[in-house]
């Protein structure tokens, strides 16, 4: 697809451009369709996996001596977005902005040694199991427990919206510690446990979403793991979390802002080649205006995800608010672009055939998930304009 956005904005480093083509390449010679149909099929997007993998994008943020690329969240945003873009949004990437960090910045050498070389190359995969039907946001209320045993560790518990556990080779769950600290909390801990572990049952979840990934309520019944399974040191799993929290709402931005450019290139295609009275439809304001309108904010939100990597890339502590804003405007901003060119498509932007209408409710999930717009707001409201906590 020939694109109408110019990089020159968002794109924070001078080897950008050359890497935004050449993902757009690779990604683009699978397409749309290919996404449609591996959907329809019920089937994997194995092959475009692979082939991401064999380039070297599944790992650019992965340091050089496991075999990433060593080059961050900034490249790994762009790489996310640019998939989507071409017709491919694929939530098993941001997966990989989650525990990748987190291992890598906090699991033992072994863990590093036996995880990061097999994620950057896309050869072996995690899920991550964090939600509960009764935690919700608050992560400080999760019930699933880890409880020692001699050396071991039991976990006990069930989690919500677990994505594409039956992908992976293993999971990373959030669990509690059995006996609270001094301040009446259950510090958290992580557990890297294989996905066919005895204990682990799982349901799917049936959902509106066209995509490939598969979610899931896992149950965990008596779950034994050796020590190993620990990532870094008991306790410490809230700090361990942010390491890969901020960067999934970075690619969770990164995901509808490309969503958002596919819709746009369409339409504003479509109100090219469209003639009504003898002109193009584009000629008309009332249709021009509002896509106009949806570019503005798409290039908004992409410049506000471009800005929260390089400040994560950078340590900054303002990553965090970076990251929220990043994925609160791309939630909105896609879904006005969705819906104008839906609109200028008419009745057929309806239609599955045009590969819009089933982008609908991929986009409408951020804004929901991976955070909910009120814990932005509050987050904001809190952190960034210094008012009271209000939960």
């Amino acid at each position: 697809m020939s694109t109408i956005f110019s990089s020159t904005l968002v794109d924070t480093a001078d080897h950008h451009p050359l890497l935004r083509e050449s993902v757009g390449k690779l990604v683009g010679s699978f397409g749309r369709k290919y996404f449609q149909d591996v959907y329809q099929r019920k089937a994997k997007p194995e092959e475009l996996w692979r082939a991401m993998g064999d380039a070297g994008y599944l790992g650019v943020h992965i340091s050089e001596q496991y075999g990433g690329g060593g080059s961050g969240l900034a490249d790994y945003n762009l790489i996310v977005e640019e998939t989507a873009a071409q017709g491919c949004p694929m939530l098993s990437l941001v997966i990989g902005s989650i525990c990748a960090p987190i291992i890598e910045q906090h699991g033992s050498q072994a863990m590093k040694d036996e995880w990061l070389p097999g994620l950057a190359t896309g050869r072996k995969r995690l899920s991550f199991a964090i939600t509960e039907p009764n935690a919700g946001t608050n992560t400080h209320k999760v019930t699933t427990t880890a409880r020692r045993e001699g050396h071991d560790w039991v976990i006990n518990g069930n989690k919500y919206w677990t994505s594409g556990l039956d992908e992976a080779d293993s999971v990373m769950v959030v669990c509690r510690g059995d006996k609270a600290d001094a301040t009446g909390r259950h510090p958290l801990s992580l557990f890297v446990v294989p996905a066919h572990h005895p204990g682990i049952s799982k349901t799917p979840i049936e959902t509106a979403l066209h995509v490939p990934e598969t979610s899931f309520t896992v149950f965990f019944d008596e779950v034994r793991v050796g020590p190993d399974a620990l990532v870094g040191q008991e306790g410490q799993g809230l700090k361990q979390l942010f390491a890969g929290l901020n960067p999934e709402r970075v690619c969770a931005a990164a995901i509808n802002n490309g969503i958002a450019r596919y819709a746009i290139e369409r339409g504003s295609r479509q109100a090219q080649d469209r003639s009504v009275w003898g002109v193009p439809i584009g000629t008309h304001q009332g249709l021009a205006h509002p896509l106009a309108k949806s570019y503005i904010g798409v290039q908004q939100a992409r410049l506000m995800a471009a800005r929260a990597a390089q400040l994560f890339d950078a340590g900054s502590p303002d990553a965090g608010e970076a990251a929220n804003m990043a994925k609160f405007a791309a939630a909105d901003a896609s879904l006005e672009a969705l819906d104008q060119a839906m609109q200028i498509h008419g009745g057929n932007g309806l239609a599955i055939e045009y590969g819009l209408a089933d982008l609908w409710f991929i986009a409408r999930l951020h804004k929901t998930a991976p955070v909910s717009r009120e814990m932005i707001l509050n987050f904001i409201s809190q952190h960034s304009l210094g008012l009271p906590k209000s939960y």
